[in-house]
């Protein structure tokens, strides 16, 4: 069964020679050679020399003392040899229209000198219609798949073999040089667009895996900020589910519809508290963190001595500076704020080894701004492992509270991180206010 299908797939493979070709080669598709990173347009300007001077020593070859008898017409090999040269040009930028024209003149240039030339000079081709061939070649190589250039190999070297037989006289070989030649060509061009091709795809695959990095670490932050401040408003919740609970039974013989109420808010908090539950069993991982960890109340600006004395436990020397009258601050600031002077003291121990660093909160009556500002480093840091994205899970918090983060390195060779914490939400706009105090006094509810 498998002997009496080979034929057919055969005689299917050679219909669709033709059909293979036409797509491949029969196109004047522009491709022009790319500009080299270090010398610009400088090999571009090599090859147009390169053209001139084979075209120069094509025709001297061809101007060698002919068989006794030929006449000497040398106007019309001027002409082709001329076109040939112009081909390799034209390869700058149309590389497959190129090699038509430069086959079609090896061929043309071929059956014009066969009556005339000297039994001991190269036929087909001399040696300087080689080179520009080689170069038409070379240049097409570089731009196409390696099948077309393959295809145009196969072309050239069946054009030469059909020249030969055709020649009425016999000649020197130039068959064997030439078929090295182009050859060798073709697969150093080969090489160099697929190493080239390679670079590219690399260089994308970086870009993407960069930015795919740089998603991840962001909806990880971003699940790390929900559950830490789902700890915050759990606490809330609970507090005014039991306020609301007591507070009956601190007034002497409440009303019903004060019961009712205090009881309408009790279990809106309790169903709150249970979603909020529900959502951080979504976005925790149970593997991710210990138990005690995971139930361990979220730190505060309270425990900022006892960061900043696990950091001078490495070595570093680590000043605070308190500015303003020091207050409680809502539990979603004080979170935040912990969290960004860890992650910049984080970042002073891994990129600025053996640096001093200073803490600086000021507290204003809308706000907090905390400040962490280090010296250069006295020696080069050591390579970081991980994703270094520290600095977005920061830019995050801060925006997350309506607030601003600002970094960059200082004139010093150190390096500052401000972030501005506001107290309170930001005021709505002024329409969005006035539409909804209008809706208060029509459903005073």
């Amino acid at each position: 069964m498998t002997a009496s299908k080979a034929p057919g797939r055969l005689r299917a493979g050679l219909r669709a020679v033709p059909r293979i070709l036409r797509e491949d080669l029969w196109t004047v598709a522009r491709d022009p050679l790319p500009r080299t990173r270090w010398l610009g347009r400088l090999p571009h300007g090599h090859v147009v020399l390169f053209a001139v001077l084979m075209a120069w020593l094509s025709m001297a070859q061809f101007q060698e003392p002919a068989r006794p008898g030929t006449p000497q017409d040398p106007v019309p090999l001027i002409g082709l040899v001329v076109l040939e040269a112009l081909a390799v040009q034209l390869a700058l930028t149309r590389p497959i229209p190129a090699w038509w024209l430069s086959t079609a003149m090896l061929l043309v240039t071929a059956l014009s000198v066969d009556y005339r030339l000297a039994s001991y000079v190269l036929y087909p081709w001399n040696y300087g219609q080689i080179a520009l061939h080689t170069v038409v070649l070379f240049l097409l190589a570089l731009r196409v798949r390696p099948r077309i250039a393959a295809e145009a190999l196969i072309l050239t070297l069946l054009v030469g073999l059909v020249t030969s037989a055709l020649a009425t006289r016999p000649h020197a070989n130039g068959l064997g040089e030439a078929s090295v030649s182009f050859a060798t060509a073709v697969v150093v061009g080969a090489a160099l667009r697929g190493r080239r091709v390679a670079r590219t795809r690399l260089v994308e695959q970086e870009e993407l895996t960069a930015e795919e990095r740089a998603r991840r670490t962001l909806l990880e932050e971003r699940n790390r900020i929900a559950r830490e401040l789902h700890d915050v408003v759990a606490h809330h919740m609970s507090v005014i589910s039991i306020q609301a609970q007591v507070a009956p039974h601190l007034v002497e013989n409440p009303s019903e519809e004060l019961k009712e109420n205090l009881a309408g808010i009790r279990h809106n908090a309790v169903e709150a508290l249970a979603e909020l539950r529900r959502v951080l069993g979504v976005l925790r991982s149970e593997d991710a963190l210990a138990d005690g960890a995971r139930h361990a109340p979220q730190p505060t600006l309270d425990r900022l001595d006892e960061l900043v004395g696990s950091v001078r436990g490495t070595g570093i020397e680590v000043l605070i500076e308190v500015t303003g009258e020091r207050r409680p601050l809502p539990p979603g600031v004080e979170l935040s704020a912990f969290r960004i002077v860890q992650e910049a003291l984080s970042n002073v121990m891994r990129h600025a080894p053996g640096a001093g660093a200073r803490v600086e909160l000021g507290y204003q009556r809308r706000g907090l701004t905390v400040r962490i500002i280090n010296t250069p480093p006295d020696r080069p840091a050591p390579p970081s492992p991980g994703a270094g994205h520290g600095l977005l899970g920061m830019r995050e918090r801060a925006a997350m509270l309506g607030g601003e983060l600002t970094t960059g390195p200082r004139p010093d060779g150190g390096y500052e991180v401000t972030a501005v914490l506001p107290a309170h939400d930001p005021a709505p706009p002024a329409a969005a206010t006035q539409t909804a105090a209008t809706e208060t006094a029509e459903d005073p509810v």
